[in-house]
């Protein structure tokens, strides 16, 4: 198998067979190797791996067989040259901008990602005078507007967290390299089987494998792919010493999540397209947030970017926190949990969950209201879904 050049295979080959190398048991399905350090032929080949004149394993920390299928494997799947695993998705975040970023740099990115990314950037980052501006991820004019001379990366989440809002990453990239910044794109919510932004020209791309990618709810996780060279310069030292590191378990996990990843993807989506569909019949809902509803401001635009729509649906209800809490606690089957790409149907109240520490004001430009509900759609029967969420819907 080591000798197979992956590359000519389908990603649906890929996400199931490749970055596995066998060992000399032979055996079929990944291995789990739960070593903290590796044995050396002599003193000599110890100082050669510490160097890194001769490739091999030196410390779990930063080289582990298992992780490193994981990391070959997503890679593969990305159409990347390179992938390093962390232990979350904010720990992939946290180490893009240490490894890029000094005092005195500057950040544009979506006012519409996750609330923690917003508070690591405003409240942490800031701290070592690295300053960012938020503007509207779907305002291109703004996105330009904000680059100074100092923008060392423009950062966005597309489809958008909680309101499923889609940016042109062509266009961004284009902006981003006119001004000799990077882009870098969290595709957590449609992973590498729905939307390839290293095709559309970002230049990092940042995955939570928490979500999706294992699907089950089990294990967090995260990844940046990029480059090689940025890599090797950038993320890589930081990792080695920072050492936010990805599990030899979690890693395993994620190989396993990563086989059923394209048909898991595909049954999400015609889940959450036939339920956006019925709440838009709803009478009690006001506005359905979903990138395949003609409806949706960035239909087009999503039909382009992406192969399909995603698994995530969020609507709105009149009547504010009050009936939002009323539907969510009404429901039996479905899960109250801000987690979402789990095989299990999960709900939740954006503005007091996930987003629930920015101040109302930046929810209220985030466009967060009070009656926003938040559905990420599980792969149990479509008619069990509605009618769960009828309880509440329907009162």
């Amino acid at each position: 198998m080591s000798d197979i050049n992956w590359n000519d295979y389908s990603l649906e080959t890929q996400a199931i067979r490749a970055g596995h190398k066998r060992t000399h048991e032979d055996e079929h399905s990944m291995p789990i190797f739960t070593t903290s350090s590796y044995v050396f032929k002599s003193a000599e080949e110890a100082s050669l791996r510490f160097t890194g004149q001769k490739p091999g394993n030196i410390y779990s920390r930063f080289t582990n067989p298992t992780v490193n299928a994981f990391q070959e494997r997503l890679a593969l799947m990305e159409k990347g040259e390179r992938c390093l695993a962390f232990a979350s998705g904010m720990a992939a975040i946290m180490a893009v901008g240490m490894g890029l970023l000094k005092t005195g740099d500057h950040i544009v990115c979506s006012r519409s990602v996750f609330g923690n990314t917003v508070i690591m950037f405003q409240n942490y980052f800031s701290k070592f005078g690295i300053e960012t501006d938020f503007v509207d991820l779907i305002d291109t004019g703004a996105w330009e507007a904000a680059i100074k001379p100092n923008t060392r990366f423009l950062f966005l989440e597309t489809p958008s967290n909680p309101l499923t809002e889609i940016a042109d990453i062509s266009l961004l990239a284009d902006i981003a390299h006119a001004h000799n910044c990077l882009l870098i794109v969290d595709n957590c919510f449609c992973t590498p089987v729905l939307q390839r932004p290293f095709e559309l020209g970002a230049d990092i791309v940042i995955h939570s494998a928490t979500k999706y990618i294992d699907g089950q709810g089990r294990c967090v996780g995260g990844a940046v792919i990029a480059s090689d060279e940025i890599i090797e310069k950038y993320i890589y030292p930081y990792l080695r010493t920072g050492g936010a590191t990805m599990s030899p378990f979690n890693a395993w996990v994620f190989l396993s999540g990563l086989e059923t990843l394209a048909v898991r993807m595909k049954a999400h989506c015609d889940n959450a397209f036939d339920l956006a569909l019925w709440l838009e019949q709803q009478p009690s809902v006001a506005k359905v947030h979903y990138p395949g509803l003609a409806s949706h401001a960035q239909h087009e635009l999503a039909k382009r970017q992406q192969s399909h729509f995603g698994g995530i649906v969020s609507f709105e209800l009149a009547g504010g926190k009050e009936h939002a809490w009323r539907v969510i606690d009404a429901t039996q089957m479905i899960s109250i949990t801000a987690n979402l790409g789990d095989v299990k149907t999960t709900i939740t109240h954006p503005a007091t969950t996930t987003h629930g520490r920015l101040t109302p004001e930046a929810r209220a430009t985030a466009g967060i209201k009070d009656g926003l509900v938040r559905l990420s759609v599980g792969l149990e029967s479509i008619t069990d879904i509605k009618n769960d969420l009828l309880k509440g819907l329907g009162a």
